[in-house]
């Protein structure tokens, strides 16, 4: 059995939204989070999504995989590819959000596919899966 949590942590905001990441701004949480930002600079736009995942073996061994992908928040959504704040979220050593960067790199990249890889490193898996 294997659980994930996602969400998104803004530096101007003291860490939030976080676990509220998928239930803050409703219909639409990039309008709610620059909103939130309007009138930040500098580091108070610094954010980082994160990703735990935990997966649970049959035996009930747990082994845990975080990931986290470091940036900031753009000023106005820029892209069309990925959701939720892909769209205002630009990866630190990138100039492009990730909704400009594309799916493709997001599978690469993000959070979630860095999670998945630690998660395999740190698990009684197959070594041929394991990066």
């Amino acid at each position: 059995m294997i659980g994930e949590d996602s969400g998104i942590e803004v530096d101007g905001l003291g860490g939030a939204p976080g676990l509220e990441s998928a239930r803050l701004g409703g219909d639409d949480p990039v309008g709610w989070l620059l909103g939130a930002l309007e009138g930040a600079r500098g580091e108070d736009r610094c954010a980082r999504y994160v990703c735990e995942l935990v997966a649970i073996s049959p035996s009930g061994e747990e082994v845990r995989g975080t990931g986290v992908l470091d940036g900031a928040i753009a000023e106005a959504p820029l892209g069309t590819e990925g959701f939720g704040y892909d769209p205002v979220f630009v990866p630190e050593g990138e100039t492009r959000t990730v909704a400009e960067l594309g799916n493709e790199w997001k599978a690469q990249n993000s959070h979630r596919a860095r999670a998945a890889r630690a998660l395999l490193r740190a698990g009684p898996f197959d070594a041929d899966l394991a990066p």
